[in-house]
């Protein structure tokens, strides 16, 4: 059964995508070009500041081996989210596949396009809270994309099925009866 909202939500799931990897391209392009190397510039004080770095691995620089293995899975991430908008039946799902989508996507063309390039190319991180990893606007967007998918998942999904059910239950009970 097609859902009556998945054609409607597609184009917008797939801009929002594409935006995403567009805002994460243009802060890292920012940062590029005004951030020295390894060099914390304070935004909060010592609780958040800018510290550009280039990753070849995943996050917290897990797989620094593995470049083009991440770079292979951030393609696939990319293709699945983007037939997800089409198949996609609440604004939940579609702000999960959008923002999954678009920050793999980010990545993806810094490990195209940054040096050494060819699907090898260093991921740039510029974001560092605390004592936490350095990351980028597309790690925060995949992040908050699975944190979304999740409470769709698991919060919003059934909380919505359960007056169905309740409904059917309802006639079931009353085709007993009968």
């Amino acid at each position: 059964m097609k859902d009556k909202h998945s054609g409607r939500t597609a184009p917008w799931t797939l801009a929002a995508l594409v935006a995403v990897a567009a805002v994460d391209q243009l802060s890292k392009w920012i940062v590029v070009e005004t951030l020295e190397p390894r060099t914390a510039v304070p935004v909060i004080g010592d609780v958040a500041r800018f510290y550009l770095l280039r990753n070849s691995g995943a996050a917290f620089s897990l797989g620094e081996n593995a470049t083009v293995f991440l770079a292979c899975l951030q393609a696939a991430a990319v293709v699945l989210c983007a037939v997800l908008a089409f198949r996609v039946r609440s604004p939940w799902s579609a702000a999960a596949a959008a923002l999954i989508g678009g920050g793999a996507a980010g990545n993806l063309v810094d490990r195209l396009f940054r040096a050494p390039g060819g699907l090898r190319g260093h991921v740039v991180d510029f974001i560092s809270v605390g004592d936490f990893a350095v990351f980028n606007l597309a790690d925060s967007a995949i992040t908050l994309g699975v944190v979304a998918y999740l409470v769709y998942a698991l919060i919003v999904e059934p909380r919505s099925a359960r007056p169905a059910r309740s409904a059917q239950s309802a006639q079931s009970a009353q085709g007993e009866d009968r």
